[in-house]
C-alpha cells in the first residue's frame, strides 16, 4: 500500500512508510503544553499516530480557574500516516524542528489557533528501553524543546489571547504500551513499578530540561539534564552532568510539594533549581491513563467527546488520575550568586515501591 509519506525520502527499509517494523504496539506522537507567565492558564495537547492498529486520535485540554476542559477525538486512520487531522484538529509542521502549529476548529465548544516556536535546538533524550521478562514494554526515542507559543484559545465563547506564552512540545516514536491492553501477561507475574519525574522549565533568557526513571531502589536508569539559552543550535545546548533531584511530597500522598534539582554544568559549577507547585493538570485530559479515552484505542470511524473536571478535588490515589503536570513557579541559583525567576511543568508518575520515599507497595504514601 502506498501512501502520502512515500512521496518523501524518508524511507528506513524496502517496506512502503505505512509499515512501522512488525510490533503492533508501534506509535509515533506529538505532546505539547504552554502556560502563561503567572501561570493561570496552562493548556495542553497530545496527537497519535498507531500505524499497526490503524487508528489515529488526538485531545486538547486547558485548567483555568481551577476547571480542566478537555476534548478528545479519534478516527480510523486508513494506514495515511501524514494526514494529521483527526476531526476538528489539525497539527501543521511550520519549520521542523523549529515551528508547529495546532487547530481546532469548534471541537465540542473548544476552537484555536495556537503556533509554538522554539527556544533552542531540540533535546534528544537518551532511549528509553524496558523489558518486563523477555517483552519488550517501551522502546522509545524522544525530543524535547522548550518555546513560546502565540494565537488564541475560544472555550464556550471565552476568548484568551495567546501572546508569548511560555511552553514545551515534544515528538516521541517507537513502543509503548497503546490500545487495549495485551489479555495474556508475562508470568511469573511481578508488581509493576514506575518512577517518573520530566520537567521542562522556561526562565527569561534560557530554557533548562531535566528528567528521570528510577527503579525501586532509587537507582536511576534514565536521565538527561540540558540547559538550552535562546537561539542554541545542536552543539550549543550544554549538558549538565550529576544531575540530583529530592523532594517533599505532601502529607498522606505522592504528589510533590517542594522540589530541588542540583547539576553541574562543564566548568564543574553547582547550579540548584528549586520548585513550587501551584496547580494541578491532569494528563487523563489528554488521554494518559484515561478509563475510556487512552492512547490508541478503537473507538469506530470517528468519535469525540467533550470532559469537564476539577483536577482540585480528585482522589491523587485514584489510578487514572496519577500521571500530573504540576504548573510551578521556579527559582535558579547559578554558581555566581545571581538568581532567576522562571515557570514550568513538574510532571510526575509515581506507581509501586520508591525506596527512597519510603514506598513499599503499589500506592502506599
Amino acid at each position: 500500500m502506498l501512501t502520502w509519506g512515500d512521496e518523501y525520502p524518508i524511507h528506513q527499509t524496502p517496506e512502503p512508510v505505512w509499515v512501522a517494523g512488525s510490533d503492533r504496539n508501534f506509535y509515533d506522537r506529538y505532546f505539547f503544553n504552554g502556560y502563561s507567565k503567572d501561570g493561570s492558564v496552562f493548556f495542553g495537547a497530545a496527537f497519535g499516530v498507531y500505524p499497526h492498529l490503524n487508528v489515529m486520535d488526538g485531545a486538547f485540554s486547558v485548567l483555568k480557574d481551577g476547571v480542566q476542559r478537555s476534548v478528545h477525538m479519534s478516527r480510523i486512520m486508513n494506514h495515511e500516516r501524514m494526514d494529521t487531522r483527526v476531526g476538528p484538529m489539525r497539527i501543521d509542521v511550520v519549520q521542523p524542528l523549529q515551528s508547529v502549529k495546532i487547530t481546532l476548529d469548534n471541537a465540542e465548544g473548544i476552537s484555536g489557533e495556537l503556533t509554538f516556536k522554539g527556544r533552542h535546538f531540540p533535546v534528544e533524550e537518551p532511549r528509553f528501553q524496558r523489558r518486563n521478562g523477555s517483552r519488550t514494554v517501551m522502546d522509545v526515542t524522544r525530543m524535547t524543546q522548550n518555546g513560546h507559543w502565540n494565537g488564541w484559545i475560544e472555550i464556550d465563547g471565552e476568548r484568551i489571547e495567546v501572546d508569548e506564552f511560555y511552553g514545551t512540545r515534544d515528538r516521541s516514536w517507537g513502543v509503548r504500551p497503546i490500545g487495549s491492553q495485551d489479555p495474556q501477561p508475562v508470568v511469573p507475574e511481578k508488581p509493576y513499578q514506575f518512577y517518573w519525574v520530566w520537567t521542562p522549565l522556561n526562565f527569561e533568557n534560557l530554557a533548562l530540561y531535566f528528567h528521570v526513571n528510577e527503579d525501586e531502589h532509587g537507582k536511576s536508569w534514565n536521565t538527561r539534564s540540558v540547559l538550552g539559552m535562546d537561539g542554541a543550535d545542536a552543539q550549543g545546548l550544554q549538558h549538565l552532568e550529576e544531575p540530583k533531584f529530592t523532594c517533599e511530597y505532601e502529607a498522606g500522598t505522592r504528589r510533590i510539594s517542594k522540589g530541588l534539582l542540583e547539576v553541574k554544568d562543564a566548568q564543574d559549577r553547582l547550579h540548584k533549581v528549586h520548585y513550587e507547585p501551584i496547580a494541578t493538570f491532569q494528563m487523563k485530559g489528554l488521554g494518559y491513563g484515561h478509563p475510556d479515552w487512552a492512547h490508541g484505542v478503537y473507538k469506530g470511524e470517528f468519535a469525540i467527546e467533550r470532559e469537564d473536571f476539577k483536577p482540585g478535588v480528585l482522589a491523587w490515589n485514584e489510578p487514572t488520575n496519577l500521571h500530573i503536570q504540576a504548573i510551578s513557579k521556579v527559582t535558579h541559583e547559578g554558581p555566581d550568586g545571581k538568581s532567576s525567576e522562571g515557570i514550568g511543568a513538574l510532571e510526575q508518575l509515581f506507581i509501586g515501591p520508591h525506596a527512597p520515599s519510603g514506598w513499599s507497595g503499589l500506592l502506599d504514601a
